[in-house]
Order: structure tokens, then sequence, then C-alpha cells
């Protein structure tokens, strides 16, 4: 993974501090773009361990259209929780009893994690995160975009407009958190599918790794159904930052030896972009360096 790796170069030496949403604060540039063939490896960080399945998962989840982390939560996929708690603690006027990221603020996530998985009442009250990705993806205004992408490559495979959005200006101020990775398209020739994303934020050390795995995965699901071949998977990025908390990661990061890329096999059965199941991934040859740990901003 050169190309993730020359963009945390590009970033610590370039980068301008700014302050941001979160009262963290960042470092980065403007406007970066990779590109990662898809044909023989998948683009799997090795300089530390990433979260396979909750990428698989979460993706899987984007295509049900859901927007309740519940699902996720069943799964013990964590990396959406933060959110609705912290939307919780605030409409419970909490906040301040939890401060954010004390140990008695992570108790409590834990205690809201575990109703969500036991009551569903409380799952449906407190667990949804407005009309976020799966809303978009599947109801968009009452489009449903994914629908729409397959029909659409499989009849005129070499249209300029198979194009899913996330970003609905309607639907943003809704939303427990806009989109950052909100536009996408693919593109066929020469029977290879190449998927091309604009993400406008790009937390390039926790969130980053992930977006790059579930959307070159996603290009391989929709190739397989559509009787295609993977191409290219193409990132671009816009407000490309490192949170100030993150790097001291980032430098042991880069100070490790990348490995050699997995594969990931995907049940050839399946021709129907709604039916893969977790079971239909096999992530082979994946020795990655151990997980490194850093806060999510919220």
């Amino acid at each position: 993974m050169k190309q993730y790796l020359d963009l945390l170069q590009h970033v610590l030496k370039n980068g301008v501090k700014r302050e941001d949403r979160t009262g963290v604060g960042t470092i980065g540039t403007f406007g970066y773009q990779m590109r990662f063939d898809l044909s023989e490896n998948f683009p799997l960080l090795t300089t530390k361990k990433v979260f396979t399945r909750g990428i698989i998962h979460e993706l899987l989840w984007f295509i049900k259209g859901e927007t309740n982390i519940k699902y996720l939560v069943d799964n013990n996929v964590r990396i959406w929780n933060e959110w609705p708690f912290q939307h919780y603690l605030k409409e419970q006027g909490l906040e301040d009893k939890y401060p954010k990221y004390s140990d008695t603020w992570s108790e409590k996530m834990q205690e809201f994690v575990e109703k969500i998985k036991t009551d569903n009442d409380f799952a449906q009250k407190w667990g949804d995160l407005g009309p976020v990705y799966g809303k978009q993806w599947r109801d968009f205004n009452g489009v449903d975009q994914i629908k729409n992408l397959i029909e659409g490559i499989n009849n005129e495979p070499h249209s300029r407009r198979h194009i899913i959005s996330a970003w609905n200006p309607v639907d943003v101020p809704k939303m427990a958190l806009p989109p950052c990775h909100c536009l996408f398209q693919f593109y066929v020739s020469e029977g290879k599918l190449s998927c091309q994303l604009y993400q406008r934020s790009c937390d390039i050390f926790l969130g980053v790794p992930f977006n790059i795995a579930s959307y070159s995965l996603f290009t391989m699901m929709v190739a397989q159904v559509c009787g295609l071949k993977p191409g290219e998977f193409v990132h671009t990025l816009g407000d490309a930052h490192i949170y100030l908390n993150h790097l001291d990661q980032v430098k042991e990061q880069l100070s490790r030896e990348p490995k050699s890329l997995p594969t990931m096999k995907i049940n050839p059965a399946k021709k129907d972009i709604f039916s893969f199941t977790i079971d239909d991934f096999e992530l082979e040859g994946y020795d990655p360096h151990p997980t490194i740990k850093a806060p999510i901003a919220v």
C-alpha cells in the first residue's frame, strides 16, 4: 500500500494546521488522488491490522439501506457507536456528567451499546443515525440508486451516468454525520469495471483505509453480478487530514515495512447484489503488522 503511505508522507510534509469541527485540530491538504489495481490483489493496509469483518458488515449494511446501528452492534461492529451515543447524552442532558472519552463516558457507552443490542424499542429510538449512506443509496428522494446502477451497467455499460450520490442537501441536516465519501462513479472498459470515489472529508489514519477497502470490495461485487472483471479503484480526496492526536500513530505506521497484499475471494455463485452475506467473503494471505489504536474524533 505504497499509495497510502505516500499520502501520509505528503500530508506530513505539506499539510497546514487548521481548527476543525471536533475541536481536536488537524494537519491537512486539499486535493489528492490514489489508484489501486483490483485485478490481482486486495488493497488492505498491512502496516497495521484493519478490521476487515467490520468493513464488510458496514458495506452490507449500506447496501441493505439501513441506518440504525443495531445491525452493526448485533455483529459486534462498533465503528458508528459514538455518534448516536453522543446524541443520546445530549438529549438526556448528560454531556457534562460524562465528559467525552473519560472512563465514565466509556462505561456509559458500553451500557448504551448493550441496551441497543437487547432492547428493540431503545434501539429504534436511539440507534438511528438519520438518513445516512444506506438511505441515500437505496432511497434518494424515491430513487433506488443501487438498483438503477446495476440495471444501467447491464443495459448501457458505456454510459457516463453510472453514478451514486450520498450527498442529499435536503437530508444533510437530519444526518448524525453528513457523508464523507459522498459521490462515486463506475466505468466499464474492455470487460473491466472501475470505480472512482470523491471523498469530501478524509480522516487519513482511521477512516481512509476503511474507505479504500470498502469501495474496492463494492467494485468487485458489482463487477461479479454484472459479469465483468474488477478494474481500478480511483480514490479522489478533498480535505485530506490527519488529526493532531494521531500524529504519533502515523509516525509509528510509517516506520513499518509494508507486507504483501492479500486477496479477497467472493462466492462466485452470488449474482444478485442484494443477496450477499458475510459468509460470501474470504480474505486470504493477510498478515499485517499489529493494530495501532487511536481515538475517533466525533
